[in-house]
């Protein structure tokens, strides 16, 4: 009986296990997928600042988050108010528009976690 009680706990748990792997899968997926569909157009598919609709006469340059330098110098906070509310809430240009009503917390969450991994740099704590 105790045995059947242990192979029944172990295959719960790696069934939970996979689940959350898939869950996370999932999540990573979906980010990306968001943050092609509303980010990559102006910052390009690998966040350089690069988008198909950045041309020689366009008006400001987009931010490069591979650029760790520049990335450090702001918290998730700052990051998380520029996708929530544009630009101009962080006295950036009013080109960069705000998602706040487009996208979900949870959508948004992912997205500064995404654009940390791009820079591969942590940020101003605080």
């Amino acid at each position: 009986m105790m045995k059947k009680i242990s192979k029944l706990a172990l295959l719960t748990g790696g069934l939970a296990i996979l689940a959350a792997i898939g869950t996370q899968s999932a999540r990573a997926a979906e980010t990306e997928q968001v943050f092609q569909f509303y980010c990559s157009q102006c910052h390009g598919l690998e966040g350089k600042g690069d988008g198909p609709n950045v041309t020689k006469d366009f008006p400001v340059s987009p931010r490069n988050f591979t650029n760790a330098e520049e990335m450090n110098k702001l918290t998730d906070a700052d990051i998380r108010n520029v996708v929530l509310d544009g630009g101009p809430a962080a006295s950036k240009s009013p080109m960069m528009p705000p998602w706040g009503k487009t996208l979900t917390e949870a959508q948004v969450d992912s997205l500064v976690k995404h654009l940390r991994m791009l820079c591969k740099c942590k940020g101003k704590q605080g």
